[in-house]
């Protein structure tokens, strides 16, 4: 059974930063390509950032890059999600997803991703 464990959320003013761990067990981690996606009140789902099954491959939504940084341990089974400079508009429910049917190095598409967390309330105030 593949499960998936956010940790790492919470209420924080802008500016701060916080990051974000997600679990994963019962799946060979080391063979998915990882990603966060969040959705905030009202809103649709939107991806955030995702991360090669080697760690070496990132990408990055155009709203976060620069400010945010995914990265991996394969050893740990852990992904992460560093996020700096956070804004009121960050603020949004953060999801881990996995996936090992894409093709390419990572991807974008929610609809790729296999495995979902649970996700982890992030909220930013003003």
């Amino acid at each position: 059974q593949v499960q998936l464990v956010e940790s790492g959320g919470g209420l924080v003013q802008a500016g701060d930063s916080l990051r974000l761990s997600c679990a994963a067990s019962g799946l060979t981690f080391s063979s998915v390509i990882m990603g966060w996606f969040r959705q905030a009140p009202g809103e649709e789902r939107e991806f955030v950032a995702t991360i090669s099954r080697n760690g070496l491959s990132l990408f990055y939504a155009d709203s976060v890059r620069g400010r945010f940084s995914i990265s991996r341990d394969n050893a740990k089974n852990t992904v992460y999600l560093q996020m700096n400079s956070l804004k009121p508009e960050d603020t949004a429910v953060y999801y881990c997803a996995a996936g090992d049917s894409a093709s390419s190095y990572y991807t974008t598409r929610s609809d790729l991703y296999e495995y979902w967390g649970q996700g982890t309330q992030v909220t930013v105030s003003s």
